[in-house]
């Protein structure tokens, strides 16, 4: 039954503005980190590293959360029409299999954007003629990226099932990164989801802010996915969401 969820879920992207939006919003932080490590040579030493450092800043913090709300948003734009809603709740599928479809769909969308965001940061070190290929830490750190955006997805998903309009979870999403990126100066990027998305990445970053620390990381995303993953079945079982 999850199977078939996940294969209408997929179903909903293939003629959508989701794919192209995947592949071409990341291309804006690419070259907006690229420019600014360029302009700042001087003091931006550690080559790779460095371009890591100003392609995060602007990726991490600004687009990468927002990018996900703008997936879940589409996911649930349709069951939000007319009244699909009832038509769905009145399927004879468990409303966990719906749930979890969606947020499986949601997982592979976040996986392609960050291996094109890997692509395009490889592509962009070439350009600017740092030697070499880039550090292997880097690798890590993009797979913890994504690993730190899935409570940031069941966060996602539970807000645009809640919420009718398109953008204001994209909004939240922006707001919630941006302070999460603030939280994350203060020592305290585990007790907010958004945050670990930024340390899993290493976001703005030389040295690994998660040396020696990944277990908590590591706990503090599961916990997060778990509990809003409990909350929007709960919801979606118990309580009549208007569309």
């Amino acid at each position: 039954m999850l199977a078939r969820c996940i294969s209408a879920e997929s179903r909903k992207l293939c003629h959508s503005m989701i794919l192209p939006a995947c592949l071409l919003i990341p291309v804006i932080p690419a070259i907006m980190g690229t420019f600014n490590y360029l302009q700042n040579q001087e003091i931006l030493e550690s080559e790779w590293y460095s371009l890591w450092t100003q392609s995060t800043l602007f990726y991490a913090c600004f687009f990468y959360a927002p990018l996900i709300g703008l997936y879940c948003s589409y996911l649930w734009r349709l069951e939000h029409r007319h009244n699909n809603w009832n038509m769905i709740m009145t399927a004879p599928v468990p409303v966990s299999c719906l749930f979890f479809a969606k947020l499986a769909v949601i997982l592979a969308i976040t996986l392609l954007t960050q291996l094109w965001m890997g692509t395009l940061y490889l592509i962009c070190g070439k350009l600017v003629g740092l030697p070499g290929f880039c550090p292997p830490e880097i690798i890590l750190w993009l797979l913890r990226g994504i690993l730190g955006a899935v409570p940031i997805c069941s966060l996602q998903l539970l807000l645009s099932m809640k919420i009718r309009s398109f953008s204001v979870p994209i909004g939240i999403a922006l707001i919630g990164s941006v302070t999460g990126m603030l939280i994350i100066n203060k020592d305290m990027g585990l007790v907010w989801p958004y945050s670990l998305m930024l340390l899993g990445m290493n976001s703005n970053k030389t040295e690994d802010s998660l040396a020696g620390g990944f277990l908590p990381f590591l706990i503090s995303a599961v916990l997060f996915s778990i509990i809003f993953c409990f909350i929007s079945v709960r919801l979606m079982k118990h309580q009549d969401i208007r569309s």
